[in-house]
């Protein structure tokens, strides 16, 4: 009788890859102290979260630059504490949303669509007649459009109040006037 060898390889690896003694020397976690023990990470609670309001007057500004500045203070990534997986938020009050401007002729050659989700069901206008329609709303959409897409955008979207004119029934919060110099459109002078 003749014996049969099975050809085993002498190592085998699950994807490929090397096992990590192989790797060489380990490198230090990042989130190690200088004494070596382990910095938790912290998460503010809830009632840590302090909400501040805040009023940007749209009155020549940029939209996409306006916008962008905005979904940064509603998401909260401009305190210490932002966590992405929580609303660390402020509110913010947007008013004169008539006015705000795009740049380029953009107004007339960029292009919002929706669809009902039936066939056939696309639907297109130009910038220029979404703030003619509801400039409040075109505002709105374009800040939310930069919020994350799921339940915590959706929290993150209720504390943005948009206003086409200039006045708001939010006074009572106090509003601190946000000025965004780089959202300003520069004049063709």
């Amino acid at each position: 009788m003749t014996e049969r060898v099975a050809a085993t390889p002498a190592r085998s690896y699950r994807c490929r890859a090397l096992p990590r003694a192989l790797h060489g020397p380990s490198r230090p976690s990042p989130r190690k102290s200088t004494t070596g023990q382990p910095v938790p990470t912290y998460t503010p609670k809830a009632s840590e979260i302090e909400r501040s309001w805040h009023l940007v007057d749209a009155d020549g500004l940029v939209l996409g630059r306006m916008a962008t500045e905005v979904a940064r203070l509603l998401r909260g990534k401009h305190k210490a504490m932002f966590t992405p997986n929580l609303d660390t938020g402020d509110h913010v009050v947007v008013v004169n949303a008539g006015k705000i401007v795009l740049t380029a002729g953009k107004a007339d050659r960029k292009i919002l669509y929706r669809h009902s989700g039936y066939p056939g069901g696309l639907k297109s206008r130009t910038y220029a007649q979404a703030l003619e329609r509801d400039a409040a709303e075109a505002v709105r959409q374009s800040i939310i459009g930069m919020l994350p897409h799921n339940r915590l955008g959706a929290q993150m979207a209720t504390k943005l109040k948009v206003y086409s004119g200039p006045t708001h029934p939010h006074g009572a919060q106090n509003p601190a006037p946000l000025e965004l110099p780089d959202a300003r459109a520069r004049s063709n002078d």
